[in-house]
């Protein structure tokens, strides 16, 4: 069957010891990872591997030899406690295999958990997993993770509940980082917060949380756009000291500036423009990208995009002229135009 999501957070947060298998699917390896090693954990414990009662096989395996998923869901354990057989990397192609084995699954022997990477609806796994009664189906998207997630991130690191503005920053991070990303900065945070019970605040997590090249170009679109210009040179030379190229600053204002024009041009208006921009903006920045295309305009939107093709222009031509110098050059006349 296919679980929900907030079926999926229950299943994931305690596992029913009496499903035969589990498929867990999904675009994002990380995070696939992740929900895996919760399953295990919550079927067998987490000595299970250390007690052999944990049992890999590659899918490669797994086609060259059909009956080795039956042999290990059958086979005895040494010592006592429940069995996983963990099937990564499983494909359509061995669908078969997973029916026969869940025809001939009985109580006591091993549950299955396979992962897979994204798997369209009509795969003939997912058909499998999702029509079968006794095994169930869980898709991991690239959503964010939900307030039940975060907060079951936080009791699992010991990190003490956030006060309101803590609460809203984690949610932040949790969509500006990948899922590894955030995870480890919730065990940063708990390392961070240990001793200290007091509710956990946006310092705490500004203290601990990492600072990405991403997040600083942000930052300095959102100073471009907002016009404070006195600002630009500073977040400049953070950008250059890092690694940073000038072309690559102008692609990044260019994209910034075409979603500006393509939410200010939305003829429903730039409220429904911002919900269609792919892929999808939240919280803070969502707030700001509307602000700030409702402050340009698609007239001005269009001028500053004319000045910032110009610029990529003259940066990939000949010009001996320095390529820092131009960029910055044009960040400050796009502020000096947002002030108008």
């Amino acid at each position: 069957m296919k679980l929900s999501a907030r079926d999926s957070a229950a299943f994931f947060a305690k596992p029913d010891p009496k499903v035969a298998a589990a498929l867990i699917w999904g675009e994002d390896a990380m995070r696939v990872a992740q929900r895996r090693a919760e399953v295990i954990t919550g079927l067998a414990g987490r000595e299970a591997e250390a007690e052999m009662r944990l049992s890999r096989l590659p899918a490669a395996d797994l086609r060259r030899e059909a009956a080795l998923l039956i042999d290990a869901v059958k086979a005895q354990g040494f010592f006592p406690g429940p069995r996983v057989v963990f099937v990564e990397g499983a494909t359509d192609g061995l669908a078969p295999l997973f029916d026969a084995a869940l025809k001939d699954w009985a109580p006591g022997d091993a549950q299955i958990l396979a992962t897979a990477g994204q798997l369209p609806a009509r795969s003939a796994l997912r058909k499998l997993f999702e029509a079968h009664p006794r095994v169930v189906s869980i898709g991991i998207y690239d959503d964010p993770p939900g307030p039940e997630e975060i907060a079951a991130m936080l009791a699992a690191s010991g990190v003490p509940d956030p006060d309101v503005d803590g609460r809203a920053l984690l949610q932040d991070l949790s969509r500006a980082l990948d899922p590894g990303t955030f995870r480890m900065t919730m065990e940063k945070l708990g390392l961070y917060k240990h001793g200290d019970a007091s509710p956990t605040t946006a310092a705490d997590i500004t203290a601990v949380a990492p600072r990405s090249t991403e997040a600083e170009t942000d930052a300095l679109l959102a100073v471009v756009a907002e016009g404070r210009a006195p600002q630009i040179a500073a977040l400049l030379r953070r950008l250059y000291a890092q690694g940073t190229t000038p072309v690559s600053l102008c692609i990044m204002a260019l994209r910034h500036f075409r979603q500006l024009h393509s939410v200010a041009s939305d003829p429903a208006g730039p409220g429904q423009g911002i919900g269609r921009l792919r892929p999808p903006v939240w919280g803070p920045r969502r707030d700001a990208m509307l602000r700030q295309a409702s402050g340009w305009g698609a007239a001005r939107l269009e001028r500053a995009l004319a000045l910032l093709i110009e610029t990529d222009l003259q940066l990939r031509s000949a010009s001996r002229a320095p390529a820092q110098a131009l960029v910055e050059r044009a960040l400050i006349r796009l502020a000096m135009m947002a002030r108008r």
